[in-house]
C-alpha cells in the first residue's frame, strides 16, 4: 500500500489490524515525505532515522499483543518544548541549544505506552512566545498550504508537520492558543483541554497557570484519542485533577444536536476578515439546520483578554525563566569576569528579542510599586474572565467564535508590529485566562484558497460534550484535505 504517511489515526489502526502494512512500513513512508518536504518546511528540528525504525521494529515484533494498545505504530511529532530522553529538547531558543533530554514528559511518556511511535522534534517559537513560529532561533517554519505564509505560532512545526502528511498527529502546547491558532492557519484540527486535565510534568515552562498540552490532527477522533491517552492525574504535577477520563473516542458514537445549545457572542465578531465571517456564517446555519439551538450570550470582560493575558503570562515567563541563567545548563556565554557579567551576557546572546521583550515585561509588571496596579488587578480582572463563561455555559453547551480573525499571513508581515500580532490570538487567549477546554476545527477556505478555523469553547472538564459537537460539525462539512 503507497502513501501510508497520509492515513489518519483511525485508517492506521484497522489496517494494522487487518495486518495490511507494518509499523516499519509506515514509518518508512513518513520518514520518506519528511525527506522531501522538511528542508522547504523547517517543521522539524531533530529528525533522527535511526531511533525511529529501531522503534517501529520493536512495535512490530509485538505481534498480537499490539490490539491493545490505543495508539499502536502511530507516528506522532513532539514539540520541541517536551522532554523525550535521548531526543533535544531546545524550546526554539538558542540558549538550550544541544540540550538531551534525561527524562521524558508524562504526556509523551503515555503516548508511548499506547504504542505511539516519536517521528521527531518540531520546530516552535521561543519557549513558546510568538502566534507565527517566526521566533525560533533555529529559523522560521513555513505554512504546507503556502510556503510564503506563516503555519501560525508557537506550534508552527507541529501543526505544519501533520498538515504536510509527515505524520498524522503532533503534541503542542497552548498557553493563548499556540495549538488552535495553528490548526485554524493549516486547516487541522487542535484541541487545548482544560487546565489541569493533561500534566505539564516534563514541559518547558512558559506560564505555568495558563500553559496546557494537546494533540493536533487531521480528525476530531484522532484528537479524541490522542487526548484520551495523554489524560489523566500526574503525582509529579500537583496541577493535574483526580476527575476520571471519559473514553473520549467512544463518545464520538453520540452526535446528535437536537439538545445541543449554542452560544454566539456578537461583539466578538467585530473586526474579522470577511471570509472569516462569512465561514462562521455558515457553519452557524448548518449547526441550526441539523438541529443545534443558537443563542446569543454575552461575555462583556473578555475584551481585556489581551491586556491581561499580557501582564499575567509574561510575569510568569519572568520567573520560569530566570533558571537559565548560563550555570545551570544550556548556553554559557564566554568572556566573563563575575557572576553579574555571566547572567547579562549569556542571557543577552541566549534569549532572542521577542522573550526579552516578554521577561522584561514581566519583571516591571512584578516589580515593588507596580505589583498591585498591575500583576495583582490583572488576576482580579481574570476572574471575571472566567465569571462571563460560568454565566454563558449556564445557558448553553459550547460557545462559538473564529478561531482567528484572519487566515495565514505572510511571513514578516507582522513581525515589526507586536500588537498587530498579539491580535492574532484574540479570539483565544480567553479560553487559557479562564482554564476551558476548547477545539478548533476547520470550517471552509478564503478566497485564496487558506484554511479557515471554528473554536468550540466548552465547560471545565467537559471534553466528551466538545468533541461531540465537534464531530457533528466534521459530519456535516466532512474533512478538509490536506494540501
Amino acid at each position: 500500500m503507497s502513501n501510508l504517511n497520509q492515513l489518519d489515526i483511525q485508517s492506521l489502526l484497522a489496517g494494522y489490524e487487518k495486518k495490511q502494512f507494518t509499523v516499519s512500513e509506515v514509518a518508512e513512508s513518513c520518514l520518506k515525505i519528511i525527506g522531501e518536504k522538511n528542508a522547504k518546511l523547517n517543521a522539524l528540528l531533530e529528525i533522527s532515522s535511526e531511533k525511529v525504525m529501531k522503534r517501529a521494529k520493536e512495535l512490530d515484533g509485538q505481534g498480537s499483543s499490539s490490539g491493545k494498545l490505543k495508539l499502536y505504530g502511530v507516528p506522532i511529532a513532539i514539540k520541541d518544548n517536551f522532554l523525550v530522553k535521548g531526543w533535544q529538547c531546545t524550546a526554539g531558543s538558542k540558549i538550550l541549544e544541544g540540550y538531551r533530554s534525561p527524562y521524558t514528559a508524562t504526556s509523551v511518556k503515555r503516548l508511548e505506552e499506547a504504542g505511539a511511535l516519536i517521528i521527531g522534534k518540531a520546530n516552535c517559537d521561543e519557549f513558546a512566545m510568538g502566534s507565527s513560529n517566526e521566533n525560533s532561533a533555529y529559523g522560521p517554519c513555513r505554512n504546507p498550504w503556502d510556503l510564503e505564509r506563516v503555519p501560525g505560532g508557537s506550534s508552527g512545526g507541529s501543526a505544519a508537520a501533520v498538515a504536510a502528511s509527515m505524520c498524522p498527529a503532533a503534541l503542542g502546547t497552548d498557553t493563548g492558543g499556540s495549538i488552535r491558532q495553528p490548526a485554524s492557519l493549516c486547516g487541522l484540527v487542535g484541541v487545548k483541554p482544560s487546565y489541569g486535565r493533561v500534566s505539564r510534568y516534563g514541559i518547558v515552562s512558559y506560564a505555568s497557570s495558563l500553559d496546557q498540552v494537546g494533540p493536533l490532527s487531521q480528525t476530531v477522533w484522532d484528537s479524541a484519542r490522542v487526548l484520551e491517552v495523554m489524560s489523566g492525574f500526574d503525582p509529579h504535577d500537583a496541577t493535574t485533577s483526580k476527575m476520571a477520563v471519559p473514553d473520549f473516542t467512544q463518545s464520538l458514537r453520540e452526535t446528535s444536536l437536537s439538545q445541543v445549545t449554542l452560544g454566539i457572542a456578537p461583539a466578538w465578531l467585530e473586526g474579522v476578515d470577511s471570509d472569516v465571517k462569512k465561514a462562521f456564517d455558515a457553519s452557524i446555519d448548518a449547526l441550526k439546520k441539523s438541529g443545534a439551538k443558537i443563542i446569543e450570550v454575552d461575555l462583556p470582560r473578555t475584551r481585556y483578554s489581551l491586556s491581561v493575558y499580557y501582564l499575567i503570562a509574561p510575569s510568569e515567563a519572568s520567573s520560569n525563566l530566570a533558571r537559565f541563567d548560563g550555570v545551570h545548563y544550556g548556553f554559557r556565554a564566554k568572556d566573563f569576569t563575575d557572576s553579574e557579567t555571566l547572567y547579562r551576557l549569556s542571557r543577552g546572546q541566549g534569549f532572542g528579542k521577542e522573550v526579552k521583550l516578554r521577561i522584561m515585561l514581566g519583571t516591571y509588571a512584578l516589580s515593588a510599586g507596580y505589583y498591585d496596579a498591575f500583576y495583582l488587578k490583572a488576576t482580579q480582572v481574570r476572574r471575571l474572565i472566567q465569571q462571563d463563561f460560568e454565566d454563558a455555559h449556564k445557558k448553553c453547551d459550547a460557545v462559538l467564535v473564529p478561531t482567528s480573525p484572519s487566515t495565514a499571513f505572510k511571513l514578516g508581515e507582522k513581525s515589526d508590529d507586536p500588537l498587530k500580532m498579539y491580535l492574532s490570538d484574540i479570539f483565544t487567549l480567553p479560553v487559557n485566562l479562564a482554564g476551558l477546554p476548547g477545539i478548533s476545527v476547520p470550517c471552509g477556505l478564503d478566497q485564496q484558497g487558506l484554511p479557515i478555523g471554528l473554536q468550540m469553547i466548552g465547560r471545565p472538564f467537559d471534553e466528551a460534550k466538545l468533541l461531540q459537537i465537534a464531530k457533528s460539525h466534521e459530519q456535516i462539512h466532512g474533512v478538509l484535505k490536506r494540501p
